[in-house]
């Protein structure tokens, strides 16, 4: 049987980075040894977009006092990119330009930043980390107690803690955004209709009050009468956003959105009007993916608080608040993201990149899918032997921006992970004209592909359409738990699972190995029907050799299953195909 493109790729999978052939020597040692290389742009003069791992917390500061305003960003997901970075500041700070980041600690997963008198003050649940930009995170002091805030909600995710002079008494005192899961639960439960048949998330806000140097629990803050309640993830900030003289309030969400709480009452007696979601002259402002964490920081000094928000992407970006007031709020630019010097090549998170020459120069270049549903295309300027990768651009089909989300009904985890997409594809000429197309599955298991209307060099993408399958009068598959049905020809899967296009019986046609729709890794044989190409339904053909078993590679249900990537190749050089899948490391079967 033929491999796709080139004979030989080699694949990395913790960072699911596909390398070129004539690395293969130097990436087989690596392999040996059990190293972890990180792609690097080698492009030194290229900018790209600040950005750490999953899950962006920054906090910006003049970390290393030289007068310009740095940032320092955690990345709190386990992984290989867990960590604190610091990211110093090249510019100034009006039109900032950061370095490649450099490791400081370990990424706490609920670290804020406050300022007071305009110095930073770091928290974690319950827990100051003293003169921060000198010992990191090397003393931590208790605060309070946060066992107690955490009790006010059954089912916690984020517990994210701020200093604030709440009533104006020249004391601090402490706003905490936690949120509530028990209502939303997490998973597989829409009904027949495609409705939502839990709850919503829950995001509150707590008021620890400091009382003669004593911190005591004063409860949820509210808003028009009722309790401050926003998309779970609240991060509140508390600030004079308006100026006019009284602390107001702000908050992210899971979701894409800042919600706008007006101070009515005074400084020393806030009270909050009902909440609104912030927005300009363009409408309510979105970002582009979801977690929204915001920092009130008055980046540019000029007596406006700012907001500096962090995704869930890992990347950073910055809303410049005008001093102007409309519809009675603030009125903020939209976001723009913050620049760094290239470091490491990174699209979006839960990367999926696949090695192709896409543009026929000789070279190999990657096609990736991410968590946000896009599909880029990052050019190898360098060629063979001396890797240099451009700024991963956006493809688009038939002229508009490809992007796969969920939307309120596409997860089985439900409306939370409305803009999510997980994109994983592989790139073949799937209809035999020539030229390379890209197959493509996502967050809704629906074997999907785009055909490639352009010429040799220059690839162009029709609209997106339905991997064909004839089920031969049977019975259309599809995981169990999937509340919809797909039509005749449609091919559904487990999703977020990778569709290997290969001519696996050497007939000239290019076909599909994947997992099927119960987890089992299975062949989907292409054949012609009236003069149309269309799958066989799968077959389970292959055995682990252990235990002579049928390979099943994910036995879980609903949103524990599928999330397998995998990669056919001779690996070890032995003239068979081997078979790669993730885990924590890498599945070499």
């Amino acid at each position: 049987m033929k491999l796709p493109g080139k004979s030989k790729i080699q694949i990395l999978f913790i960072l699911i980075i596909l390398l070129p052939p004539k690395l293969i020597a130097q990436q087989n040692t690596l392999y040996e040894l059990g190293e972890i290389v990180r792609l690097e742009y080698n492009n030194p003069e290229l900018e790209v977009d600040l950005g750490v791992g999953l899950w962006a917390l920054p906090m910006p500061m003049d970390f290393d006092d030289d007068g310009k305003i740095d940032i320092v960003v955690s990345s709190a997901a386990r992984g290989v990119y867990n960590g604190l970075y610091f990211f110093k500041n090249l510019n100034d700070n009006k039109k900032p330009v950061f370095e490649r980041p450099v490791r400081i600690g370990d990424g706490p997963v609920h670290i804020q930043a406050s300022y007071s008198n305009n110095e930073p003050r770091v928290l974690g649940p319950g827990t100051e980390y003293i003169n921060f930009k000198g010992r990191i995170l090397k003393r931590a002091e208790g605060i309070f107690n946060a066992g107690i805030i955490h009790s006010l909600s059954k089912r916690k995710r984020t517990s994210q803690w701020k200093y604030v002079d709440y009533e104006d008494d020249g004391d601090l005192d402490i706003i905490v955004g936690v949120d509530d899961w028990s209502d939303y639960g997490w998973d597989n439960a829409f009904n027949l209709k495609g409705e939502w048949t839990k709850g919503k998330l829950h995001g509150y806000v707590i008021l620890i009050e400091n009382v003669n140097g004593e911190y005591k629990l004063s409860g949820k803050l509210k808003a028009g009468g009722k309790t401050i309640d926003v998309y779970g993830m609240s991060t509140p900030n508390m600030e004079d956003f308006d100026g006019d003289g009284d602390l107001d309030l702000i908050c992210g969400e899971f979701i894409d959105r800042l919600t706008w709480f007006e101070n009515v009452g005074t400084r020393e007696k806030p009270e909050f009007a009902e909440g609104r979601f912030l927005e300009n002259d363009d409408g309510i402002i979105h970002f582009d993916l979801q977690m929204i964490s915001p920092v009130a920081f008055d980046w540019d000094n000029d007596g406006n608080w700012d907001l500096v928000v962090g995704k869930e992407d890992g990347r950073v970006a910055l809303l410049r608040n005008t001093g102007e007031r409309k519809r009675n709020m603030p009125q903020f630019e939209s976001p723009v993201y913050l620049k760094q010097q290239a470091g490491y090549v990174k699209f979006g998170v839960l990367a999926t990149p696949f090695s192709v020459d896409w543009d026929d120069d000789g070279d190999e270049d990657l096609i990736c899918g991410n968590s946000a549903g896009y599909i880029g295309f990052i050019e190898n300027l360098g060629g063979e032997n001396q890797l240099e990768w451009n700024n991963p651009v956006y493809l688009e089909a038939d002229g508009e921006l490809i992007r796969i989300m969920a939307g309120e009904k596409g997860s089985i985890q439900g409306p939370a992970e409305k803009k999510w997409g997980y994109t994983t594809l592989s790139v073949a000429d799937w209809d035999g004209d020539g030229l390379k197309d890209i197959i493509v599955n996502s967050i809704w298991g629906k074997i999907e592909w785009y055909k490639n209307i352009g010429v040799r060099g220059t690839p162009k993408l029709a609209k997106r359409r339905s991997v064909k399958i004839d089920w031969e009068g049977g019975e259309v598959k599809k995981p169990s738990w999937n509340w919809w049905n797909p039509k005749y020809e449609e091919l559904v899967t487990q999703w977020r699972t990778t569709p290997f296009a290969i001519d696996w019986n050497d007939d000239g046609l290019m076909d599909l190995i994947m997992l099927d729709h119960e987890g089992y890794l299975a062949f989907y044989k292409r054949f012609r029907k009236n003069g149309k190409l269309y799958l066989k339904p799968g077959k389970r053909i292959f055995m682990d050799a252990d235990n002579n078993a049928l390979l099943r590679l994910s036995e879980r249900e609903a949103g524990s299953s599928g999330r397998r990537k995998i990669c056919l190749t001779d690996w070890d050089g032995d003239g068979k195909i081997d078979l790669l899948a993730n885990s924590k490391n890498v599945e070499f079967f």
